[in-house]
């Protein structure tokens, strides 16, 4: 056994994070942890690393056991973490990040940099990973720094690698390549344990799978003995509803969001026409750099829109800003909650409204009462688990912040509502809040237009798919006839590729 921990619990201000939570981990297995958002997944990894002590509890690595870890013990026992954000500093080059990971030097000792290149090179081409080390890491792509990472954590010799959501900002392709590396660390016995929302990549990889609810083990099973199915049903407590498209929009529903002939330069954009009629949701599908996100930010004033026609329910409008787009009854729900998303430090009540404060104030005063009553109706109308109105909003989950996220939008109340990664980094039950949120509020009259790297959630949710490459919508599938294959045909320069997984495109502006 290369790790187990027996009995650990963990608190915070009496709120119970983990409540003897027994977990083990075998040389050379993937091992995936899984679970809802505050599930207990975070404060397990924080433990494993030395960020968090546990109240009581064995943690056993090798053989060595201790009541708790340091960060300094952690990684002299070989444990390593790679998080959905590398910790990287940009303006050094792939080789002196590595250095800063794995030399220890004193601080008159002369640097040698050819020895220190010629490491990292190594590093890096045995994860065939072509990567310059002088190259600054701020120039580098997601994927590449996601592998700078695992080279700190195969050069400092971990034996012990904690993947945390390491997919989240991957395209499909890089994501396979992800993949291989895995594998290949796996076949030299290095252990793995591997956070995921998706589950189709826990099947793809896991041998084994613990699934945590409530800050519990509710099981841990061999991957092959496991259906979709019950994996949703052992992390939620409940089987999910189906919340996909129950019947089609009419036709001759009036078209709210009209664009004839768009183009952009900034954004790449060309000559990009499409519809979305009241009460409909139209997918937006496309590789990294097919300009979906750019398509979204220029209809909300953020670009500029150079030439065409953008039309919002027949009305013809030029937001040159979010000022006049919101004016125009445009709303946007980036795909970067925490940075474009919420302010984590103002209140739930302050988020929800932050977007309309024009309808919740008098005589350029904030009417708390009115602010509060509208923050209210939107907790219970989307079930937002808050202590009360006024927790700032970092202290939710991440599926309760993207639903603080969508209320602050609705409660402008839009024509044309633009959702961009809706559920990326929500948990499986969050998910499929948020789609039946999406298809009531289409129910309602709402113009949807949804932009998704996922696959299954573009299929379950839209009424039509449109497909973009290089600025280009270059494809329709209606919800009857489309499918992951027909998509990526479209959307892939190469039609002969043949999807892996689940995720077509990465999660960051495309």
């Amino acid at each position: 056994m290369r790790l187990a921990i027996t009995g650990v619990r963990k608190a915070f201000d009496g709120v119970h994070a983990l409540c003897g939570v027994s977990f083990d981990l075998r040389a050379g297995e993937v091992h995936a942890l899984v679970g809802e958002n505050g599930a207990g997944k975070s404060t397990l990894i924080k433990i494993l690393t030395g960020a968090h002590r546990p109240d009581t509890g064995t943690i056993t690595v090798e053989g060595q056991s201790a009541t708790h870890l340091t960060p300094a013990l952690a990684r002299e026992l070989g444990i390593a973490a790679i998080y959905q954000q590398p910790a990287l500093f940009p303006h050094l080059s792939v080789a002196e990040n590595l250095a800063i990971a794995l030399e220890a030097a004193s601080p008159w000792q002369r640097v040698h940099w050819r020895a220190r290149r010629a490491r990292a090179k190594a590093l890096l081409h045995d994860l065939d990973a072509p990567i310059d080390p002088d190259q600054p890491v701020g120039g580098l792509s997601m994927p590449e720094q996601q592998l700078v990472e695992i080279a700190k954590a195969v050069g400092a010799d971990a034996r012990v690698l904690l993947m945390d959501e390491p997919t989240a900002s991957l395209t499909h392709r890089e994501t396979t390549r992800l993949f291989e590396v895995i594998r290949r660390l796996c076949a030299r016995g290095v252990a793995i344990v591997y956070i995921s929302h998706r589950l189709a990549e826990v099947f793809a990889l896991a041998d084994r799978v613990t699934v945590l609810r409530d800050g519990e083990v509710v099981a841990t099973r061999d991957r092959s003995t496991l259906s979709t199915d019950e994996l949703i049903r052992l992390m939620v407590g409940r089987a999910l509803e189906h919340t996909g498209p129950t019947a089609a929009p009419l036709a001759s529903a009036a078209v709210a969001l009209q664009l004839d002939g768009i183009s952009s330069r900034e954004a790449g954009l060309r000559s990009v026409s499409l519809q979305v009629r009241r009460g409909e949701i139209v997918g937006i599908a496309g590789l990294v750099g097919a300009g979906r996100t750019e398509l979204a930010e220029t209809i909300f004033g953020l670009r500029r829109l150079d030439g065409g026609t953008l039309r919002v329910k027949g009305d013809v409008v030029r937001p040159a800003s979010p000022r006049d787009a919101i004016a125009s009854g445009i709303a946007y729900l980036p795909e970067d909650r925490l940075r474009h998303g919420v302010i984590g430090d103002m209140s739930v009540a302050a988020n929800t409204t932050l977007a309309s404060l024009g309808r919740v104030s008098k005589a350029g005063l904030i009417d708390r009462g009115l602010e509060s009553r509208t923050s209210d109706e939107y907790v219970a109308r989307f079930r937002i688990k808050t202590p009360d109105r006024s927790t700032p909003v970092a202290a939710l989950s991440g599926g309760n912040q993207q639903k603080v996220a969508l209320a602050r939008w609705l409660a402008t109340a839009p024509a044309v509502l633009i959702v961009d990664e809706p559920t990326q980094g929500v948990d499986v039950g969050s998910k499929a809040e948020i789609h039946a949120r999406l298809r009531q509020l289409a129910g309602d009259g709402l113009a949807i237009l949804m932009i998704s790297s996922e696959l299954p959630e573009i299929l379950a949710v839209s009424d039509r798919i449109l497909v973009m490459r290089r600025g280009e919508i270059v494809g329709e599938l209606q919800r009857a006839e489309a499918t992951e294959e027909g998509i990526l045909a479209l959307a892939l320069p190469d039609a002969s590729a043949s999807p892996a997984g689940p995720s077509l495109a990465a999660s960051r502006p495309s």
